[in-house]
């Protein structure tokens, strides 16, 4: 047949036109036709913003998650990415391509429940083009054929990018560094959302996803991955992210990578232990310089501490007959203001004597509002009806106990601040009566047992290894050094070196 024909003009526009919609259904990855990608509705991936203010992807797995994550955020894509969920040296070029073209990266696996799950995500974004990377999903790919879908090798080089309908650059994604989330990381940098990687699905625990919170107040957040936890949990943290407030030493969540070095007493009565022992200004700078002791045994941030005996056991019942002399607010306020001030945590310790740990804590309430201000409560003067201290030592209950903590962790809900210690001081075991049954679980909480003995090395130990026996779950550990009792006083490397090693160290 002669070709003279394409010569004239009106047949060469009428064959154009008929070849049009094969041109602009095309996905090439070679240059070629990509001037036609973005002038068909079919040529673009169409994303979707959740619609709940916190959303978090459920998933463990890394086919699991890319599934989820697609789902989530793309309602159609004219291509996808395939690549073998073991095949870890093809993950990165994978994630690359997905990102540049705009379309998800989804995980081919040999199980048949994987596979029909697969089959399932591409039949509802409805590709045009698969586009595997390696020999796992190029195989996936030729076994599982598709009509009306084409198989194009992959060609790093001339990857247009499919625009997006509507990129979620509204939407932040919080996302994990390990190598289950990589392909649904790709995914939600290819919709068009901002991506923050963290080290820990806590975004107290990160400085870097504070401070970016901070600066988004109010944003949609959405998380990949069931390590996330619920979307309650993560709502709340996000809520005390965003105020930016940090503890001393920095984040919001006190441990691990913190051990807090602490004076122990009350102001003014140096009977009571190191911290009354001088003024305030002298107290920072002693505090200081005890902490500095430290600095040099760990690589985690070691922060000076105040332990301030806030209502002081007594021996004569008073006028409210409850054997404890309490503190006012306004005696105690110039060391807490000045501890916030010089970057030293505070605790307020409590001995309530025939009353209880809940009554006394509120008497606080405005100290505890205080982002650098937790609470230590001590069973040991905590006394039942009829009982004296120095006759009895007292003892408290889990119920009492959870009751005080249920009422600070909505304390610090509700304020959005960090993340507070409840200390619970010990050194016998029937001190706290049913320490099994006390609720470590609280988001808002960080549970330290205090072990409390003195005398020589063999002596504090065996306190040690009893009050340890049989402890909850979540429990972090806290030693106490004596300056006159212990005989002699532990050093800071014989300190650190007790197992487990204390995040809280307080010295009397």
């Amino acid at each position: 047949m002669s070709t003279s024909w394409l010569l004239n003009p009106v047949r060469r526009t009428m064959l154009i036109s008929r070849l049009r919609p094969a041109l602009l259904a095309c996905v090439l990855l070679a240059a070629g036709c990509t001037a036609a990608l973005n002038t068909d509705s079919r040529a673009a991936s169409r994303t979707v913003m959740p619609t709940d203010a916190t959303t978090v992807v459920p998933g463990t797995t890394g086919a699991e998650l890319a599934l989820q994550t697609s789902r989530s955020l793309f309602s159609h894509a004219p291509a996808v990415v395939l690549v073998g969920e073991q095949d870890e040296a093809s993950m990165a070029q994978a994630g690359s391509a997905a990102v540049k073209l705009g379309v998800p990266v989804l995980l081919t696996a040999a199980k048949d429940v994987a596979a029909a799950a697969l089959r399932e995500e591409l039949d509802r974004l409805a590709p045009r083009t698969l586009i595997p990377v390696g020999e796992a999903a190029a195989r996936w790919a030729q076994d599982h054929p598709a009509e009306g879908r084409a198989v194009k090798p992959f060609v790093e080089e001339g990857l247009p990018r499919l625009a997006a309908v509507a990129a979620l650059d509204k939407l932040l994604v919080l996302t994990l560094g390990r190598p289950e989330a990589a392909a649904a990381t790709a995914t939600a940098k290819a919709s068009g959302a901002q991506v923050l990687v963290l080290a820990h699905p806590d975004p107290r625990a990160d400085d870097e996803a504070i401070k970016a919170l901070a600066a988004r107040p109010g944003t949609h957040v959405m998380a990949l991955g069931s390590a996330f936890g619920s979307a309650d949990r993560l709502r709340n943290r996000i809520d005390t992210a965003e105020t930016g407030t940090l503890l001393p030493g920095g984040r919001q969540v006190l441990f691990p990578h913190r051990r807090l070095i602490a004076l122990y007493g009350h102001p003014g009565d140096s009977g009571l232990g190191s911290l009354g022992e001088q003024g305030v200004d002298a107290a920072v700078a002693r505090a200081r310089k005890v902490a500095a002791q430290y600095g040099s045994l760990t690589d985690d941030q070691v922060v000076p501490a105040f332990e301030i005996i806030t209502t002081v056991a007594s021996s004569d019942p008073g006028p409210d007959g409850d054997y404890s002399n309490e503190s006012t607010v306004e005696h105690l306020k110039p060391w807490v203001d000045a501890a916030r001030a010089a970057g030293i945590y505070v605790l307020l310790d409590l001995q309530p004597g025939r009353t209880d740990f809940l009554t006394q804590a509120k008497r606080y309430t405005e100290l505890l509002k205080q982002p650098h201000v937790g609470l230590a409560l001590d069973p040991e003067w905590r006394l039942a009806p009829h009982q004296q201290h120095m006759v009895q030592i007292g003892s408290v209950g889990a119920n009492e106990i959870n009751k005080t903590a249920a009422w600070l962790a909505e304390l610090t809900r509700a304020d959005r601040l960090p993340q507070k210690i409840l200390m619970l001081h010990q050194f016998r075991t029937d001190m706290i009566t049913g320490r099994s049954g006390i609720d470590t679980d609280v988001d808002e909480l960080s549970v330290v047992i205090h072990a409390d003995g003195f005398g020589v090395a063999s002596e504090k130990m065996a306190t040690w290894d009893a009050v340890r026996a049989g402890a909850p779950a979540n429990i972090w550990w806290g030693w106490k050094n004596f300056y006159d009792e212990d005989k002699p006083t532990f050093t800071p490397k014989q300190t650190f070196a007790v197992e487990p090693s204390p995040v809280f160290v307080s010295y009397q």
